[in-house]
């Protein structure tokens, strides 16, 4: 398989081009109700078009989160399909939000639908669960190596029901959380300018002084906007990793559509926030 330049690589150069920005794509339906459109195929299809238009060549980061499109079966998906296709193709990287997890050939199948070069929904990225054990994730960290693509592992989520695993403590003494740190920090040892393999990490969770961030990979920082951090916090909660977090804004950039002006407007300005915050700190 002739695959891409390293994820790594290409996000690094894209949030150094465009600024640290993750755009989610999350057509809910009470943000579809209020950009005024339908909880059908039409209004999934019409708020996704928007976003990618008005921000696919702007930012570095635009993120779909599956389940919104699967819910309207085949026709969500396909809309999905081209989604991707679509914000690729206009020079946003894409992080697949399916956060998927399993064993042995159910993740290797997984793994073929978001990380093959010639599957539809070929993505720059995979959110992907470790909570079957981090080897379950073998045949994604193999095939996203092959193919230029990345994963992002869930490590410490900003959702407060995450705490009773990721909290846990092993017989070694070390957390769950920190372990799923340290597999990441292995994967990425050696690459330049930046590994493939990135954690997710709660912008919201406060000093984490406790734990080795510097993976020397991206961290998926949710929580920026709607659940109350913000840029400003990001070095506090990050330390000497802050420039490797890729904040994830939602509905805080969402909720200015369906107008594609004020979309930007609101990417642009947290864009230059988070940019400012993480050079100054």
């Amino acid at each position: 398989m002739s695959g891409l330049e390293p994820f790594g690589a290409r996000l690094r150069r894209a949030m150094d081009e465009r600024g640290p920005l993750c755009v989610g794509i999350d057509p809910h339906a009470s943000l579809l109700a209020e950009w005024g459109l339908n909880d059908d195929v039409a209004g999934l299809e019409r708020f996704s078009r928007t976003v990618i238009e008005a921000l696919a060549d702007r930012v570095a980061v635009l993120k779909p989160q599956s389940a919104f499109f699967e819910r309207f079966g085949s026709r969500g998906v396909a809309v999905l399909e081209k989604s991707v296709a679509e914000a690729r193709a206009a020079g946003a990287l894409v992080v697949m939000d399916a956060k998927r997890g399993d064993i042995g050939s159910t993740m290797a199948a997984y793994a073929e639908s978001f990380l093959h070069k010639d599957a539809p929904l070929f993505s720059d990225a995979l959110t992907v669960s470790p909570y079957l054990g981090y080897g379950s994730l073998s045949p994604a960290v193999a095939l996203a190596r092959e193919s230029g693509a990345g994963l992002f592992v869930l490590a410490l989520t900003s959702n407060p029901e995450g705490g009773e695993v990721q909290h846990a403590v092993r017989s070694d003494g070390r957390n769950i959380g920190a372990t799923m740190l340290a597999h990441l920090s292995a994967e990425n040892a050696g690459e330049e300018p930046l590994g493939s393999f990135g954690a997710v990490v709660g912008a919201t969770l406060g000093d984490l002084s406790s734990y080795d961030l510097d993976i020397n990979g991206p961290l998926l920082a949710p929580g920026i906007g709607a659940q109350g951090a913000t840029p400003a916090d990001l070095p506090r909660v990050f330390g000497t990793a802050v420039r490797n977090v890729v904040p994830n804004v939602s509905r805080g950039v969402l909720r200015h559509g369906p107008d594609a002006i004020t979309l930007r407007d609101a990417a642009e300005r947290f864009a230059e926030e988070i940019r400012h915050t993480v050079t100054s700190s």
